[in-house]
């Protein structure tokens, strides 16, 4: 958090410092009877151009143009400061016209999504370390097929040598289903590790019904499980920022098109 606080302060405070100034200017002209809205409109569109650097920066990360840390921190401030600017401009949380509703859900979306994306690339590096394994998103399914056929040759393994079926219903009516593809997606994208609490209490409760000689094939079943429950927070937290860039960068751009369009439809009549 310390951290977290001193890469914003520098950012936070200019970009307060700017917003106030520019509010008692905006006041003092308003005061005069002076146009405001202008003003207002060409400078949020200049800071939202500004966030879209960021896309590009993404792109030439083999130029040293700073740390891309710093990137996303005035990345992020900025996001609130045309939050900000916005209000500023509208006078208004929610404008009249339609055109002018569609422009502000938009951007509302844009800073919703935005504010989603900033939380997860906070904690998701964090919530994967702490599962002590590291796995390319797009080799996951193919993690989970294994684990799933290790469990099914351990259960086939476990009946042929103890000659009970008790495992095997176990697995049919239990794992099966929870090693057939990433589970439990939504706890694991909250922090949440109802998976591995599931598999636990799934395994505790047919311990009881194995014979001595099957424990040892469960506690195999559980470590394949644990294994698979890993797998599945690579899957939930690495799909969430993939997802999230394939909701932001788009709505993004969106509002930079329409509010476009809208600073070009009024420099027309305003001549």
């Amino acid at each position: 958090m310390k951290a977290l606080a001193r890469a914003l302060a520098v950012p936070a405070g200019i970009s307060l410092l700017f917003v106030a100034g520019l509010a008692l200017w905006l006041h003092q002209r308003w005061l005069q009877l002076g146009d405001t809205g202008r003003i207002t409109g060409y400078i949020l569109f200049a800071v939202m151009l500004g966030l879209g650097v960021l896309n590009l920066r993404k792109r030439l990360s083999m130029v040293p143009l700073a740390r891309a840390a710093d990137w996303v921190s005035w990345h992020a401030v900025g996001g609130v400061l045309a939050l900000a600017l916005f209000w500023l401009h509208t006078n208004t949380l929610w404008p009249a016209g339609p055109y002018e509703q569609f422009l502000a859900l938009l951007f509302y979306l844009v800073t919703i999504t935005g504010i989603a994306g900033y939380a997860l690339q906070k904690v998701t590096p964090k919530w994967l370390t702490q599962t002590g394994i590291e796995l390319i998103f797009e080799r996951i399914p193919i993690e989970i097929v294994r684990l799933r056929l290790t469990a099914e040759r351990v259960v086939y393994d476990c009946c042929e040598a103890t000659g009970s079926e008790t495992l095997g219903r176990f697995y049919l009516e239990t794992l099966d289903w929870y090693f057939r593809k990433p589970r439990f997606l939504t706890s694991t994208l909250g922090g949440g590790r109802r998976g591995q609490r599931w598999v636990r209490q799934q395994c505790d409760g047919v311990a009881r019904a194995l014979q001595a000689n099957e424990i040892s094939y469960l506690e195999t079943l559980r470590q394949l499980a644990d294994a698979k429950a890993l797998a599945d927070i690579h899957y939930s937290l690495q799909g969430a920022t993939k997802l999230w860039l394939l909701v932001h960068v788009p709505l993004a751009a969106a509002v930079l098109v329409v509010a476009l369009w809208h600073l070009l439809v009024v420099s027309v009549y305003a001549l």
